[in-house]
């Protein structure tokens, strides 16, 4: 399965190693893993928790997994994605792919992670000493997709 959604943390280890197994071919391995930061825009961050819309998102990260391996051929695609309560230091999401060399691994797997900040329906509520909020979409991550020549979903018409 390249697609999960889940309240449960993963072993990157473990999730690397079996993307591995499948593919005798891969000469490199890239990730990424986001992880819950106790700051953000100058408050500190007590919990975040990440709601999704049960198979809506799953289906998104699909068709983003099946726009990477279009861009590189041969290349595998993991995303392990966390929903629910988390806290900071807590793993929330897990980007890996494989490839025969460095360079489509690396580039794949920073062009997922752009694509899913901006494409993937996840809303994501912080409580903070302020009280909670819902956390808007970064023009930073709409700026990090343009350069695949995508636009974001977010981005608003002029």
């Amino acid at each position: 399965m390249t697609v999960r959604v889940q309240t449960e943390d993963f072993d990157v280890s473990t999730e690397l190693a079996a993307l591995r197994a499948q593919n005798p071919k891969v000469g490199a391995v890239a990730c990424f893993i986001g992880t819950v930061r106790d700051l953000n825009e100058g408050s500190t961050v007590e919990t975040m928790e990440l709601e999704h819309y049960p198979g809506m998102t799953e289906k998104s990260l699909e068709g983003i997994v099946d726009a990477a391996r279009e861009r590189w051929p041969g290349t595998d695609v993991l995303i392990v994605h966390r929903v629910g309560k988390l806290y900071p230091l807590d793993q929330i999401v897990l980007v890996a792919t494989t490839s025969a060399h460095r360079g489509n691994a690396f580039a794949s797997c920073e062009f997922v992670m752009d694509y899913l900040k901006t494409h993937a329906p996840f809303w994501k509520k912080e409580k903070t000493e302020h009280g909670e909020r819902w956390v808007d979409a970064r023009v930073t991550d709409d700026k990090a997709l343009e350069r695949w020549g995508l636009a974001s979903v977010n981005t608003k018409p002029e």
